[in-house]
């Protein structure tokens, strides 16, 4: 979700709730009683490297919504009876029961889940459900991790709450696809990756619950070159171009739960090589080409309620060019912020005026060319610039963050590593 609020773990906190240490130290207890019970069946689900790093407190945690209706999404198929352990899928821990064990584990951070799926086949079976996922999303539990990619085919994702490194499976070869345009999209608990065959275009799925590939399912109208963003489980992509070559003006909304596609009502502008963002509940297609030297100006809002498309004019005045990268954009707090690759600057949208206003510098070390190989992403409260120099013995990758205020950019390196330094697509996963 782009809306997060807090530091460490996003949350809409209430008035009063018990302290989440105290569902830390549950937490812990019922892992060690499982342990106890039955030793791990499986190996972690996402191979995680670098060392741990230690979890912030946040002061309070919001109230538990009704689990009771989960039951249909875990696999049935799981009960155990044959030895004795565990009789009902429903009784993770017998002394805590299913309703308070699923509590606490809301609780603990993501990075956690893949150890925990090790226990035994009911906790593998919930984890692998997407329950918890969702769940937290109706609590407004929020964790962020940066997905990216700088070698053709590989991926690798950060996870900047604990300040690791998670290995992501190869993505399968395909000497087409290789060389392919591609755009990436994280919703819900998927990575989606756009790209082309020989004649058409395909999808990727890598899903975090099973830390896999898959073929995704395709658009109504395929395309690529398009404006994104995601809101929780849902997304929408606007704009591109098709097979053809055809620039579009049509839009699609992605549901990550049903893995479906709808169509929406078209654009006023067909637009290629735009960037999407959602701010104050709306989607926002930034920029773009009308032609290969016609540069759009212009923005336009769709109004998700009303399902309705709004021109806003000079919203994207002087963030790309005919030869350049789709604007560099990203929302923090509901406020849209631009990364002006030209001039390697930040800017903020002023809402009111239409206007940007220039905040301060990129980080001196983050390289592009005409704004390709570059990331500015929002990750949380942050804003994240992935890049790096280049050099004859390689490159590196770094992560740059700031949380923005009202003073200049003050960019901190949460992260480095040796790798390529041109960033082909990049995406947040928050969930």
């Amino acid at each position: 979700m782009l809306d997060g609020q807090s530091f460490l773990i996003s949350r809409a906190v209430p008035g009063s709730c018990e302290q989440e240490s105290k569902w830390i130290y549950m937490t812990q207890h019922l892992l060690e009683s499982s342990s106890n019970k039955r030793p791990p069946s499986q190996e972690s689900e996402e191979q995680e490297q670098g060392d741990r790093g230690k979890r912030k407190k946040s002061p309070e945690c919001p109230d538990t919504p009704d689990i009771t209706d989960t039951e249909h999404a875990l696999d049935l198929s799981d009960r155990q009876g044959s030895d004795g352990d565990y009789d009902d899928a429903n009784s993770f821990i017998n002394p805590l029961g299913r309703d308070i064990t699923i509590s606490c584990l809301l609780r603990c951070s993501r990075s956690d889940y893949g150890v925990i799926a090790s226990l035994n086949q009911s906790f593998r079976s919930l984890i692998r459900s997407g329950v918890l996922y969702k769940l937290r999303r109706q609590m407004g539990i929020t964790e962020h991790w940066v997905y990216f990619s700088c070698n053709v085919l590989e991926w690798e994702a950060y996870d900047p709450y604990r300040g690791r490194w998670i290995a992501i499976p190869k993505m399968p070869p395909n000497e087409c696809f290789m060389c392919s345009d591609k755009e990436s999209l994280a919703v819900g608990t998927e990575l989606l990756v756009f790209g082309k065959e020989v004649t058409s275009h395909i999808v990727l799925r890598y899903s975090m619950l099973t830390n896999s590939w898959s073929p995704g399912i395709v658009m109504n109208s395929p395309r690529c070159l398009f404006g994104s963003a995601s809101l929780g489980e849902k997304a929408i992509i606007a704009g591109g171009t098709d097979a053809q070559g055809t620039i579009l003006s049509s839009a699609e909304l992605y549901n990550s739960e049903t893995q479906t596609w709808e169509t929406l009502p078209a654009m006023n502008r067909a637009r290629k090589l735009c960037s999407g963002v959602f701010m104050d509940g709306k989607f926002y297609v930034i920029g773009g080409m009308a032609s290969n030297t016609e540069v759009l100006t212009c923005g336009e809002e769709y109004d998700l309620n009303r399902r309705s498309w709004t021109v806003i004019p000079n919203m994207s005045a002087g963030l790309n060019g005919a030869s350049g990268a789709p604007p560099l954009v990203a929302v923090v707090n509901n406020e849209l912020y631009a990364a002006d690759y030209a001039e390697k600057e930040v800017r903020k949208y002023d809402k009111e005026n239409n206007a940007w206003i220039t905040l301060g510098k990129l980080p001196e070390r983050s390289v592009s060319m005409n704004g390709w190989g570059l990331a500015f992403r929002a990750c949380g409260e942050r804003l994240i610039v992935i890049g790096g120099p280049r050099g004859s013995m390689g490159g590196t990758i770094e992560l740059n963050s700031w949380i923005p205020n009202e003073g200049p950019p003050e960019w901190n390196i949460i992260a480095s590593k040796q790798s390529g330094s041109f960033v082909y697509n990049c995406a947040v996963m928050g969930c």
